[in-house]
């Protein structure tokens, strides 16, 4: 059986340890414990005491009851049955676990609780026996742990940089190098977005309703809409180190698009795409209901951006300069 909490043993270990100044690398080797772990636990169940800051330290004994107090909190849905059937019956009527941990505090309960122990409870056993998850507005089979991520690094790695992207894509001399972006609205509106792209030679823009900022259905619906125009014309796409695109693997299999990536917090790297969206704000604020725009409406606005002449392009329109490219594809 997999562990997970340490046990008070371990913990003692670890004080005798810490006390020896041995570092936490070896302290993780020697209890059979990933260092992670050893870091975790010293960090949260450190004492601390201001007035007397000689006593500062780990010690076993204290972190083995703090850490006990974390579960009783964790179990208070199952300590208390009034708030467990209060939690229950607004699960069922579609309230998120944080609306329902606001609206426990905004209405002066004496006994709160917290969204996170909601989830822990919606996918615990007892949770699970009574289907809970699927009154989830977003539900999973099983949660993540809350800092449980795929590392940045990993999802965008070193060789798709935009410092390797090929010197041609960033002197705009070929056709068919795209920049992708999403624009987000406000939040009462939902998660529908509007996915944004530029074709950098041309200036050409094509935007396109979103209905799930998730990854994997932004790349399909992305495919979608790329896949009608000839290969030479969808050669890559660059984009920042957003979530929404933690998909990019997809594009060179499925339509053989290349996808390159910005450096961290640098948009600005892809300026086409962030000043087209600059533009395309005037037709769609931020507190545009984009769930009422059909693609009619998006079509229009897509005309109009790529009907508007360009110095960039001579006073052509971004239209006219997209539709001679093609024709030199044959």
């Amino acid at each position: 059986m997999k562990r997970t909490e340490l046990n008070l043993t371990e913990r003692r270990q670890i004080e005798d340890l810490l006390y020896r100044k041995v570092n936490v690398t070896e302290i993780a080797r020697r209890i059979n414990r990933h260092r992670a772990t050893v870091y975790r636990e010293i960090k949260r169940n450190f004492f601390k005491d201001d007035e007397l800051p000689q006593l500062n330290g780990y010690y076993g004994m204290t972190a083995q009851r703090c850490a006990a107090e974390r579960r009783a909190r964790r179990r208070k849905l199952v300590r208390i049955p009034a708030l467990r059937e209060a939690v229950i019956d607004r699960l069922q009527e579609g309230w998120s676990p944080e609306q329902i941990a606001g609206r426990l505090k905004f209405e002066g309960h004496t006994t709160t609780v917290s969204h996170e122990t909601i989830y822990s409870y919606v996918y615990s056993p007892d949770g699970q026996s009574q289907e809970l998850a699927r009154y989830l507005p977003d539900r999973r089979k099983k949660r993540k742990p809350r800092y449980a991520r795929t590392a940045r690094g990993m999802m965008f790695p070193p060789e798709r940089s935009i410092h390797n992207r090929p010197e041609h894509i960033k002197t705009r001399d070929s056709f068919g190098a795209w920049e992708g972006d999403l624009m987000i609205f406000r939040r009462e509106h939902g998660k529908t977005n509007v996915a944004s792209l530029v074709e950098r030679k041309t200036r050409y823009a094509v935007l396109f309703r979103n209905n799930d900022r998730s990854s994997n259905h932004f790349m399909a619906r992305l495919m979608n809409v790329m896949e009608p125009l000839p290969q030479t014309a969808r050669q890559s796409i660059t984009f920042d180190r957003g979530i929404e695109f933690s998909s990019w693997r997809k594009l060179k299999p499925g339509i053989g698009t290349e996808a390159w990536f910005c450096d961290p917090q640098a948009p600005w790297q892809k300026g086409s795409v962030k000043n087209m969206n600059k533009r395309a704000r005037r037709y769609l604020q931020r507190d545009t209901p984009i769930s009422t725009l059909s693609d009619r409406d998006m079509k229009a606005i897509c005309n109009r951006l790529n009907g508007t002449p360009r110095k960039c392009l001579g006073w052509r329109t971004p239209t006219k300069a997209f539709a001679e490219e093609l024709r030199k594809l044959g």
